[in-house]
């Protein structure tokens, strides 16, 4: 069971930065009265499960005592 919380553990941590770096990319800027004002079109639930994936995956690995 601690093989299969690491699997979920670090398949959810390499989500979490891909779809991370997609959403921060997923961006557009434009000036407004001298500001520079950034407008986020990315979708976020991607990024959302792959967080908890890695949080489940985390607590299943430590949850087994072995």
């Amino acid at each position: 069971m601690k093989i299969f919380g690491i699997i979920l553990l670090v398949l959810g941590l390499i989500g979490a930065v891909i779809f991370g770096i997609q959403a921060i990319n997923d961006s557009e800027s434009f000036n407004l009265l001298g500001l520079d004002i950034a407008v986020s079109k990315a979708n976020w639930t991607p990024l959302i499960i792959s967080a908890a994936v890695a949080i489940v995956g985390f607590f299943v690995m430590k949850a087994d005592k072995n």
